[in-house]
């Protein structure tokens, strides 16, 4: 099995740097519908056969130009959504923002017992992004292409931990909004990373350079 995961576009709290994390979420901003746009062109020859998205709006709204562009539903699954700010919800400010982060980069360093402050530990965020990803594959026991339009602190750490990745590495891992990973799954083993695309799958003039996007940036840049 072939996994596209997919960062959502760009929503006005990726700009403005808030930790928005609850439902329903924010929409997306005109660049990130533009960027949505871009997807179905870049996935084409890709052989995609269903695509999955959070209950958050913008994983939905994202998701719906390549769900159209294939004639499928966008199919809605809860377990795929961002990480839980808990205390956090909303703030902009340089000491949440690195403690955000920080909680991150022990998951990636395999500290799963870490809790958010006033939200999940590690191993209840990788408990319910497995289970979620886990059963995309119960639905697809053959091999095929499945895009999930995900979110950008749920991505990172999960990838990180499901191909096994040296902390180091996981912590400079950066994904801007339509950023992607693609992972590749043999019958009875892990998960391998085998591309990741740190900018939108559009283009880097698709990128704001503006925007303070802060659950997209790398762990070790934000503490």
């Amino acid at each position: 099995m072939r996994l596209y995961l997919l960062r959502h576009g760009q929503t006005p709290s990726n700009v403005s740097g808030a930790l928005d994390t609850s439902f329903p979420g924010a929409e997306l901003t005109a660049l990130g519908i533009i960027q949505a746009q871009a997807i179905p062109g870049v996935l084409a020859s890709e052989n995609v056969r269903a695509v999955y998205a959070s209950e958050l709006v913008r994983a939905q709204l994202t998701a719906r130009p390549l769900a159209d562009h294939l004639g499928v539903q966008v199919q809605m699954r809860t377990g795929l959504e961002e990480i839980a700010a808990g205390d956090l919800e909303m703030s902009s400010d340089e000491a949440s923002v690195r403690a955000y982060a920080a909680c991150l980069a022990s998951w990636m360093h395999g500290d799963l017992g870490c809790k958010m402050p006033g939200g999940p530990s590690g191993r209840e965020f990788v408990d319910r992004y497995d289970a979620a990803i886990d059963a995309l594959v119960q639905e697809h026991p053959h091999e095929t292409a499945v895009a999930v339009v995900s979110h950008g602190a749920a991505i990172r750490v999960w990838v990180a931990l499901a191909a096994g990745l040296r902390p180091e590495d996981a912590t400079d891992l950066r994904l801007a909004n339509t950023g992607m990973g693609v992972l590749d799954r043999d019958a009875g083993s892990g998960w391998t990373l085998t591309r990741w695309v740190a900018d939108p799958v559009g283009g880097q003039d698709l990128t704001d350079e503006r925007a303070h996007d802060v659950t997209g940036e790398s762990a070790e840049e934000v503490i």
